[in-house]
């Protein structure tokens, strides 16, 4: 059964939501800001402070609200970033790790804490499931040892005999 059109993802910020989306737009190409809901006199946040923020990014809805600092992001939930070239694992991994946080083998949170896996599609298909167990294993061991991946770092390590 195909997945329902109406699950959106929604983010929980503190009062950096809005910010967060337009920081967005100069990330990916494909992302635009839909909507955005302000506070009222009624609060409970300060009133014209964004609310809610609807945006869509390769067309799929998210939201993100500005419900206080109640909740934060933590790793049990990251957004895959799919690349094709290193050029691309070099780009995103940049603009989204500045002024973030470093993680092991791809994985980086944002400014905003939001955390992020910056993915060679092309690697994990080739290098990491490789049928041969010890080509994968030594593949696995090299990137078990990066930040940022380094796509042919790792292949070099996988065919070191």
């Amino acid at each position: 059964m195909p997945a329902p059109s109406w699950i959106t993802p929604c983010l929980w910020f503190d009062t950096e939501g809005e910010e967060a989306a337009v920081f967005s737009t100069s990330v990916f190409d494909d992302f635009r800001v839909t909507s955005v809901s302000r506070y009222g006199s009624a609060g409970p946040g300060p009133e014209g402070s964004a609310m809610m923020v609807a945006f869509e990014l390769g067309g799929q809805p998210f939201t993100a609200l500005n419900g206080g600092p109640q909740f934060t992001f933590d790793e049990a939930i990251s957004f895959q970033v799919h690349c094709e070239t290193q050029d691309e694992v070099d780009t995103y991994w940049a603009t989204l790790s500045d002024d973030g946080e470093e993680g092991q083998c791809g994985w980086l949170k944002d400014r905003f804490g939001v955390s992020w896996q910056i993915v060679p599609g092309a690697l994990l298909e080739e290098v990491l499931g490789d049928p041969d167990p010890d080509r994968a294993a030594r593949a696995m061991q090299a990137m078990l040892g990066t930040k940022k991946i380094d796509i042919d770092e790792i292949k070099r390590a996988a065919d070191r005999a």
